[in-house]
């Protein structure tokens, strides 16, 4: 009988170690599936990656029966970069896009073939359902002087390195129900026209006051970003900007729309297709008898081959 008992009890507390066992071990394993959910919360990404391409053309005749100029020579470069930043709810996306290009020929001499520097910053915080209480940041000029020509043998001084300058400062809302997508828009958006040449300024270029050089415009912005690989070699990018200002004329809507088509032809080699339209009221174009005319679509295309190098990084860090 006392055999039986001393077994009964044994029995007993050997359950109960196992029960206890088994709760400690599920304890242990609930703890450590909430340690790696918080250091998944709390990693920060970063994703980096850029395209650089740098494209040379050149030619030259000799007593050529067919004609043209004796020399030409191309020589166009163009970076775009991105890094986003991403921890918990917050989100930080930077890009820049630098660009210039010369055309030179014997002919009408050197002239510019694309000249622009475009930086934007936009911080947000996610709401839920892919919606970001978001602030924009945008600069946009040029780098040189720029000239449009009404003959072959006189030249117009039209622009030049911050002017104009476009600075946006913006507070809103960002859709972005995918990495590649967002749309930007804000109801209440400051604008600042800056055109720092003493000339240009005087004539009152790009909207600004006469003598002024710089012209503050509040309105309504939305910006667009896309991208796409549509193959493991092509990728296709685009920007949608849109302003109205408030103040003057809103339903006169300003555009700046940009894109660029890359193809991967070789490790070293791209081929690029870059296709710009701007439309602004207060840009007047140039006749050729100088006199000012109105205001038209601003179109830019460039096709070009040549060294290319791509990168592409994300890094996560605790």
């Amino acid at each position: 009988m006392k055999k039986l008992l001393v077994l009964f009890i044994a029995c007993i507390v050997a359950a109960t170690l196992v029960q206890a066992q088994d709760r400690t071990i599920q304890n242990l394993r609930s703890e450590s599936s909430r340690q790696i959910k918080k250091i998944v919360a709390d990693s920060v990404t970063w994703k980096l990656g850029s395209i650089y391409s740098l494209n040379f053309n050149q030619g030259a005749l000799s007593n050529w029966a067919s004609g043209g100029d004796k020399f030409s020579m191309s020589l166009t470069s163009l970076l775009n970069g991105y890094a986003y930043y991403k921890k918990g709810r917050r989100s930080w996306d930077n890009t820049i896009d630098l660009a210039y290009g010369l055309v030179k020929t014997t002919s009408l001499g050197q002239r510019k073939a694309d000249d622009r520097f475009d930086v934007l910053s936009k911080y947000g915080y996610d709401l839920g359902k892919n919606v970001y209480l978001s602030g924009l940041v945008n600069v946009r000029s040029q780098f040189a002087k720029g000239y449009t020509y009404p003959t072959d043998t006189s030249k117009v001084l039209i622009s030049n390195f911050f002017a104009p300058a476009y600075i946006v400062l913006s507070a809103g809302f960002d859709y972005r129900p995918k990495d590649n997508f967002s749309l930007f828009v804000s109801p209440i958006t400051a604008r600042w026209v800056v055109v720092t040449n003493d000339s240009l300024a005087s004539v009152g270029a790009f909207g600004v006051d006469s003598g002024k050089h710089v012209k503050m415009e509040v309105g309504a912005y939305a910006s667009l970003n896309f991208t796409k690989n549509i193959n493991a070699n092509t990728t296709y990018k685009t920007r949608l900007d849109l302003f109205s200002n408030y103040r003057h004329d809103p339903f006169n809507v300003d555009i700046f729309w940009t894109n660029l088509l890359a193809v991967k032809v070789s490790k070293f080699i791209n081929m690029t297709v870059s296709v710009d339209v701007i439309y602004d009221n207060d840009v007047k174009t140039l006749k050729s008898d100088k006199t000012e005319g109105g205001a038209k679509a601003q179109i830019k295309e460039l096709l070009g081959i040549g060294f290319a190098y791509k990168l592409n990084r994300r890094e996560r860090l605790k």
